[in-house]
């Protein structure tokens, strides 16, 4: 059974961080790529990062640039994503998702091409 779970949600403090975790099953990272979406109220979903299955190729949302990194473990099909300096405009639903598609140029903020999603997990950065 495919399936990603999200960890490491809450609530920061603004200049604080938080590490997210997507542990994925039923499949290796190996061949599938993974990337970050977060929604806030109101908003529609989008893309904050990726990195690749191939050579892990990592990318941002210029939102995020300089203060969010994507990191992966093979071994325990996990992905991570740190982020530093929290604002609160960076509260949100952070889902990851998973894709046996190329990702390259700006092909990973397609959120169609995306096979499978993990039930989100909530940030809130506020003081």
């Amino acid at each position: 059974q495919v399936q990603l779970v999200e960890s490491g949600g809450g609530l920061v403090q603004p200049g604080g961080s938080l590490r997210l975790s997507c542990a994925a099953s039923g499949f290796t990272l190996d061949y599938y790529a993974i990337g970050w979406f977060r929604q806030a109220p109101g908003k529609e979903r989008e893309g904050v990062s990726c990195i690749s299955s191939s050579d892990g190729s990592t990318y941002y949302a210029d939102s995020v640039k300089g203060r969010f990194t994507i990191s992966k473990d093979n071994a325990k099909n996990t992905v991570y994503l740190r982020m530093n300096s929290l604002k609160p405009e960076d509260t949100a639903v952070y889902y990851c998702a998973a894709t046996s598609n190329g990702v390259y140029g700006s092909r990973w903020l397609r959120k169609s091409q995306y096979e499978y999603w993990g039930q989100g997990a909530q940030v809130t950065v506020s003081s």
